[in-house]
């Protein structure tokens, strides 16, 4: 099987990796010459247009930044779906509109997954990151060899759009967890608290989380690097917005998420690290909310493992 990869940024760049480091056959493109030739020097072949790549792969990747963008790049690839063909989009993106796109992959014969990943990209680099998929079931058994490569975690979620609906759920999870690790940090410090002891009593308590465990880290290394930009937040809790709004579920803490990204971008600029959204509670208080002993940036230490599919839990028929 021949894969296309389109879009080798801060997540496409690592799962693309782990498909190159595994031995597959890999045809990337992107924008930036920079970034295809880097992964043609660990072992794939450059792709001239996303067309291109479509007409010489059978699944074609993408992992791009906005649903604008993905929709540019399935209108140049298009004309190339026929039956047999896979478009698997890896972006974080609308459920509307991956539906929409997909049912025109489809109408064309071939075969559309919605299939964003969750997890950081320190666990994306080491193929340990988990991934969602959305599409009928013949779909995904035919997609799950190249699945568990990229990821560790593999759950199929119902039909195309309902791993979308998922991804911008647990995205909210994590902006409102990173919000209120660094009102906790900042209230820690002007209660004058040591904050490593204080790190440390978040983690192993209830009130610890996977936000915790890795972007508190960064935010007191000062580094506040987690390779995701406040820019990307606001696309992804506008999207978790959108899909409450078609749900009419009235909501309270999102939208006050949304003002205060909307201010950290009017303040920092829109590609500033999301971590730094800590830097309106530095300013407001003048404390500096950094320790030492904490890393740079996030590194996976477990060991590239097979990934599995990801088995739903239900009742036991009656």
């Amino acid at each position: 099987m021949k894969i296309g990869f389109i879009g080798l940024g801060n997540v496409g760049g690592k799962l693309s990796g782990s498909l190159i480091r595994n031995g597959q056959d890999v045809m990337v493109y992107d924008l930036n010459p920079d970034l295809v030739a880097a992964k043609v020097a660990t072992g794939a072949t450059a792709g001239e247009s996303p067309a291109q790549v479509m007409r010489d792969c059978d699944v074609v990747i993408t992992c791009l930044p906005s649903p604008a963008a993905s929709d540019a790049v399935l209108m140049q690839m298009l004309a190339e779906v026929g039956p047999g063909k896979i478009w698997l989009e890896m972006s974080t993106t609308d459920e509307a509109e991956v539906k929409r796109l997909g049912q025109m992959v489809i109408d064309k014969g071939g075969a559309a997954v919605d299939c964003p990943v969750s997890g950081g990209c320190h666990r994306a680099d080491t193929g340990n990151i988990s991934i969602f998929a959305g599409c009928d079931r013949a779909t995904f058994e035919r997609i799950l060899p190249l699945l568990t490569i990229m990821g560790r975690r593999v759950l199929h979620t119902g039909d195309i759009g309902s791993a979308s609906i998922l991804k911008v759920i647990t995205n909210y999870l994590a902006t409102a967890n990173l919000v209120s690790c660094a009102e906790a940090l900042t209230v820690a410090k002007g209660a004058g608290m040591d904050l490593g002891t204080a790190y440390e009593a978040i983690a192993i308590s209830s009130g610890t989380s996977f936000v915790h465990e890795t972007e508190s880290q960064v935010i007191l290394n000062g580094s506040r690097d987690i390779s995701f930009t406040m820019d990307l937040v606001a696309k992804d809790i506008g999207l978790f917005q959108q899909v409450a709004d078609r749900a009419g579920v009235p909501l309270e803490v999102n939208p006050l998420l949304i003002s205060i990204f909307q201010d950290g971008i009017a303040r920092f600029g829109p590609r500033e690290l999301s971590p730094n959204i800590i830097k309106r509670l530095e300013e407001a208080t003048g404390l500096d909310i950094r320790a030492p002993g904490f890393p740079p940036e996030m590194v996976d230490d477990e060991p590239e493992e097979p990934g599995a599919e990801v088995i739903v839990r239900r009742a036991a028929a009656e």
